[in-house]
């Protein structure tokens, strides 16, 4: 993965800050903002606004299709995991993978043979279940290959949304090369369908369809018998509604809005993982069957690959409103909070609830998270039809908000403004400033000019797009706070959002961002000194010692023997005509000798048998910042020593500060009962933009590699993948951005450029877990760490003859 572009907002990112944050605060205590006064949309100050403090309890479905049953609602998505919640922010995880034990079924491997066995599969892809007229529930389940459209769709059923379902056959295969398929004709990928992401649905009518598809042939729909849940006689695949050439299209979801008399197409565009750049957008038609158009009135049926293309992002990504892709509402030096700010990484594969009684409009989907890997959890978000009835998505999750009237005054000032644009990309739209002035007039990042319509509709016109929208008062996370927000959509389907900041002074703001500058007090390593921050505030650095750290931020250390330095830093913040002044007293150690400074030898303990200042390891839950976890050991890689035993749910939190040089070397032994992938077995980082990770599955393929996120990644693959259930050593060594994998004594990787990751004494370091992703399960033996130290090849090779001997 070496895409994913982070900006770095901060100097120093303590380890409590890399996990994703999930508020967990009082539900009682109330939170000030304003609501409307009586009256005209005026400058009149508004009201008191008081609004419960919201609490949140994750879950993770990918894929997530929503069903309500009585006042709960339930999401089913991939890999047979479901969740439910009653009030969209606390969710209760179901189910989580296809095995035996999954609750879905009584024995799901024994239910689905059939399926499994046609798309050589033992998983399984987007589920949708649809309560039908008789009171039952339908689960269409699709298995797909991944890597062909050989794929399988079909219907299970039970009387409890929980199941047990039982399996009523597939209906729809594809895949099927050479031979004819349902319409008729010879299978051919680029004009039929991948038979998966099933979406049924009811019509405005009271009929029954069903929608579906992935990449392939794109997307297509059928008429459905509501008494069976199968589709009707003689349709083959249905009919078409957009996509084919392989173009990356799937995940569609059709809901009718009474109000505005459309049927509205969700799908999303471009690849799903963390560099894939997933987005969403809408089209609609005034039939459930198309066709469909955007904004632009472009016509669904016709967006497609190139011919002969394969995943040809860009002949389809001027197509679709689209109404959310990567962003960060980016929290800067001096801004409310902690971390890096509130934004998601490929959201996507939505479902819609529209509310009956109140007409409000909900979307569920899947997102991952900026600098989190592939993690990702369940978001909702309120969509708020604009003028021209279109939908777009509130820029935060749904915290109970409502949809008041909004008085001029309260939306004048500045704001974080994110424009999603058109594009499928893997980078990550990072928050501008833009004012709201009083004259209604639009500056900072963009200008133009904006007005407030009505109760709560706003019009913007930015470099001479026009935009309608909402504005909302919403929960900020990153701030804890209520915050104004807007967003809108243009003509030609793009959305903007902003995001307001608290009514400051210019004093106030000088004085935030003077607290919030940091830096650690010893340096190692170049340092990254920050010349803006918020509100336009810029930072100018000057140092007592260029020799030793640079005004931008060089660091050369003395050399060994000959002491240490100190040095001092000014950092000069300015903004308008405001100034303060911030002085840091930094020492620079003298350069370190290379050496040994940890063994583990998990012969019953975490016991560091170097007699130095690092101590035993720390046994943790299923995350570094979990407490629990269950502390075993079992036989080892040779008869005569024990190893650390992980059970899926334990890892062992490592010394900080183990490493804290651009030259070092990891040796260990591995023997995992299963591989999960992206999962850690030995993991340091400095901040959430600085890290390694040594997963025996990774995401290139599978592979066993080493795994860096910094400003860029880094990926050093094996081109193999260790075995389970088999001891393998493997070891690792970076020399000043050289770096070389070894696995059983052989170099199996070389690279240049790694980054410079460990420039702090604070690193931290674990085996088995991290902040994000599934723990470790198995044995791990024999662990050694070298710092200011590359092993040659010859040195690993010993470590692994020796052991073996």
């Amino acid at each position: 993965m070496k895409k994913l572009i982070v900006k770095p907002s901060m100097i120093v990112l303590t380890a409590s800050l890399l996990a994703v944050p999930v508020i967990g605060l009082s539900a009682h205590t109330l939170i000030n903002s304003s609501v409307e006064a009586q009256g005209n949309n005026s400058n009149r100050p508004n009201q008191t606004y008081e609004m419960e403090r919201p609490q949140f309890t994750e879950a993770s479905v990918h894929d997530p299709s929503v069903i309500k049953v009585d006042d709960t609602f339930y999401v089913f998505g991939s890999h047979l995991a479901s969740a439910k919640t009653d009030d969209f922010m606390n969710w209760t995880q179901v189910s989580t993978t296809v095995s035996q034990s999954n609750p879905l079924f009584d024995n799901v491997f024994e239910e689905l043979e059939e399926a499994f066995d046609w798309a050589n599969t033992d998983t399984l892809w987007a589920a949708d279940v649809r309560q039908l007229d008789d009171g039952r529930f339908y689960m269409y389940y699709n298995a797909s290959q991944g890597d062909a459209p050989r794929s399988a769709l079909g219907l299970a059923i039970a009387d409890d949304i929980e199941g047990p379902y039982e399996d009523d056959g597939i209906f729809i295969k594809s895949g099927m090369w050479d031979e004819i398929s349902p319409d008729g004709t010879i299978y051919d990928a680029t004009i039929h369908p991948n038979a998966i992401d099933p979406h049924t649905f009811y019509d405005h009518e009271g009929e029954l369809w069903m929608v579906y598809g992935s990449y392939s042939g794109g997307l297509f729909i059928l008429e459905m018998d509501s008494e069976t849940g199968l589709p009707l006689d003689g349709q083959g695949y249905g009919t078409h509604l957009i996509g084919g050439n392989h173009s990356r299209i799937e995940g569609a979801f059709i809901e009718y809005n009474e109000d505005t008399g459309y049927y509205y197409l969700y799908m999303t565009f471009g690849g799903l993982d963390a560099v894939g750049g997933y987005n969403m957008r809408v089209a609609r038609s005034e039939r459930p069957d198309g066709p469909y158009v955007d904004a632009e009135g472009n016509l669904m049926s016709e967006v497609k690959g190139a011919e002969g293309s394969f995943f040809d992002d860009r002949s389809i990504e001027p197509f679709g409103v689209k109404q959310m892709g990567n962003y960060l509402f980016e929290r800067q030096i001096g801004d409310k909070g902690t971390g890096i700010g509130t934004g998601y990484v490929s959201p996507g594969h939505n479902s819609i609830y529209t509310d009956e009684e109140t007409g409000n409009v909900y979307m569920f989907f899947h997102t991952r998270f900026p600098q989190t890997g592939e993690m990702h959890e369940i978001r909702v978000h309120q969509l708020l039809m604009n003028e021209d009835g279109w939908p777009a998505i509130a820029p935060y999750r749904y915290a109970g908000e409502e949809l008041k009237k909004v008085n001029r005054q309260d939306v004048i000032g500045d704001f974080k403004y994110i424009n999603h644009g058109k594009g499928i990309t893997d980078e990550i739209v990072y928050s501008e400033t833009i004012t709201l002035e009083k004259n209604n007039r639009i500056s900072g990042a963009v200008t133009g000019t904006w007005k407030l319509k009505g109760q709560h509709n706003i019009e913007l016109t930015i470099e001479g797009e026009t935009y309608k929208g909402s504005v909302l008062r919403q929960w900020d996370p990153t701030s804890e706070q209520v915050v104004m927000t807007f967003t809108a959509l243009s003509e030609k389907g793009v959305a903007v959002w902003g995001s307001q900041y608290e009514n400051l002074s210019l004093d106030e703001i000088l004085e935030n961002v003077y607290n919030d500058l940091t830096l650690e007090e010893v340096v190692l390593t170049d340092l990254t000194l920050p010349t803006t921050a918020t509100r336009q505030t810029t930072i100018t650095w000057t140092s007592s010692n260029e020799d030793v750290i640079s005004s931008e931020g060089v660091v050369r250390r003395p050399e060994a023997g000959t002491g240490t330095a100190n040095v001092t830093l000014t950092a000069v913040i300015e903004n308008g005509n405001g100034s303060r002044t911030k002085v840091f007293e930094l020492t620079v150690p003298e350069a370190g000798e290379g050496r040994l400074v940890a063994h583990y030898e998990f012969n019953d303990n975490l016991d560091n048998s170097i007699d130095n200042e690092f101590s035993a390891g720390i046994v943790t839950g299923h995350r570094i910042d979990e407490e629990g976890g269950v502390l075993s050991f079992s036989n080892g890689n040779n008869a005569e020593c024990q190893s650390l035993m992980l059970d899926g749910n334990t890892g062992v939190i490592l010394p900080r500060g183990l490493i804290s040089s651009h030259s070092y070397s990891v040796s260990l032994w591995l023997n995992p009962t299963e591989l999960t992938q992206f999962t850690t077995a030995f993991f340091g980082a400095r901040t959430s933009n600085d890290w390694l990770s040594l997963v025996p599955s990774g995401p290139a393929s599978g592979q066993t590699m080493i795994w860096s996120g910094s400003q860029s990644w880094y990926d050093a693959a094996a081109g193999l993948t260790i075995p389970v259930n088999e001891w393998t050593h493997t070891a690792f060594t970076v020399d000043e951005g050289d770096i070389s994998l070894f696995i059983n004594g052989e170099e199996v990787f070389s690279g240049t450029g790694f980054p410079n990751l460990f420039t702090s004494t604070n690193s931290v370091f674990s085996l088995g877990v991290n902040y994000w992703d599934t723990p470790y399960r198995g044995l791990i033996d024999d662990l050694r760490v070298y710092d200011n130290m590359a092993l040659s090849e010859e040195q690993v090779k010993g470590l692994y003859n020796t052991s073996v001997d």
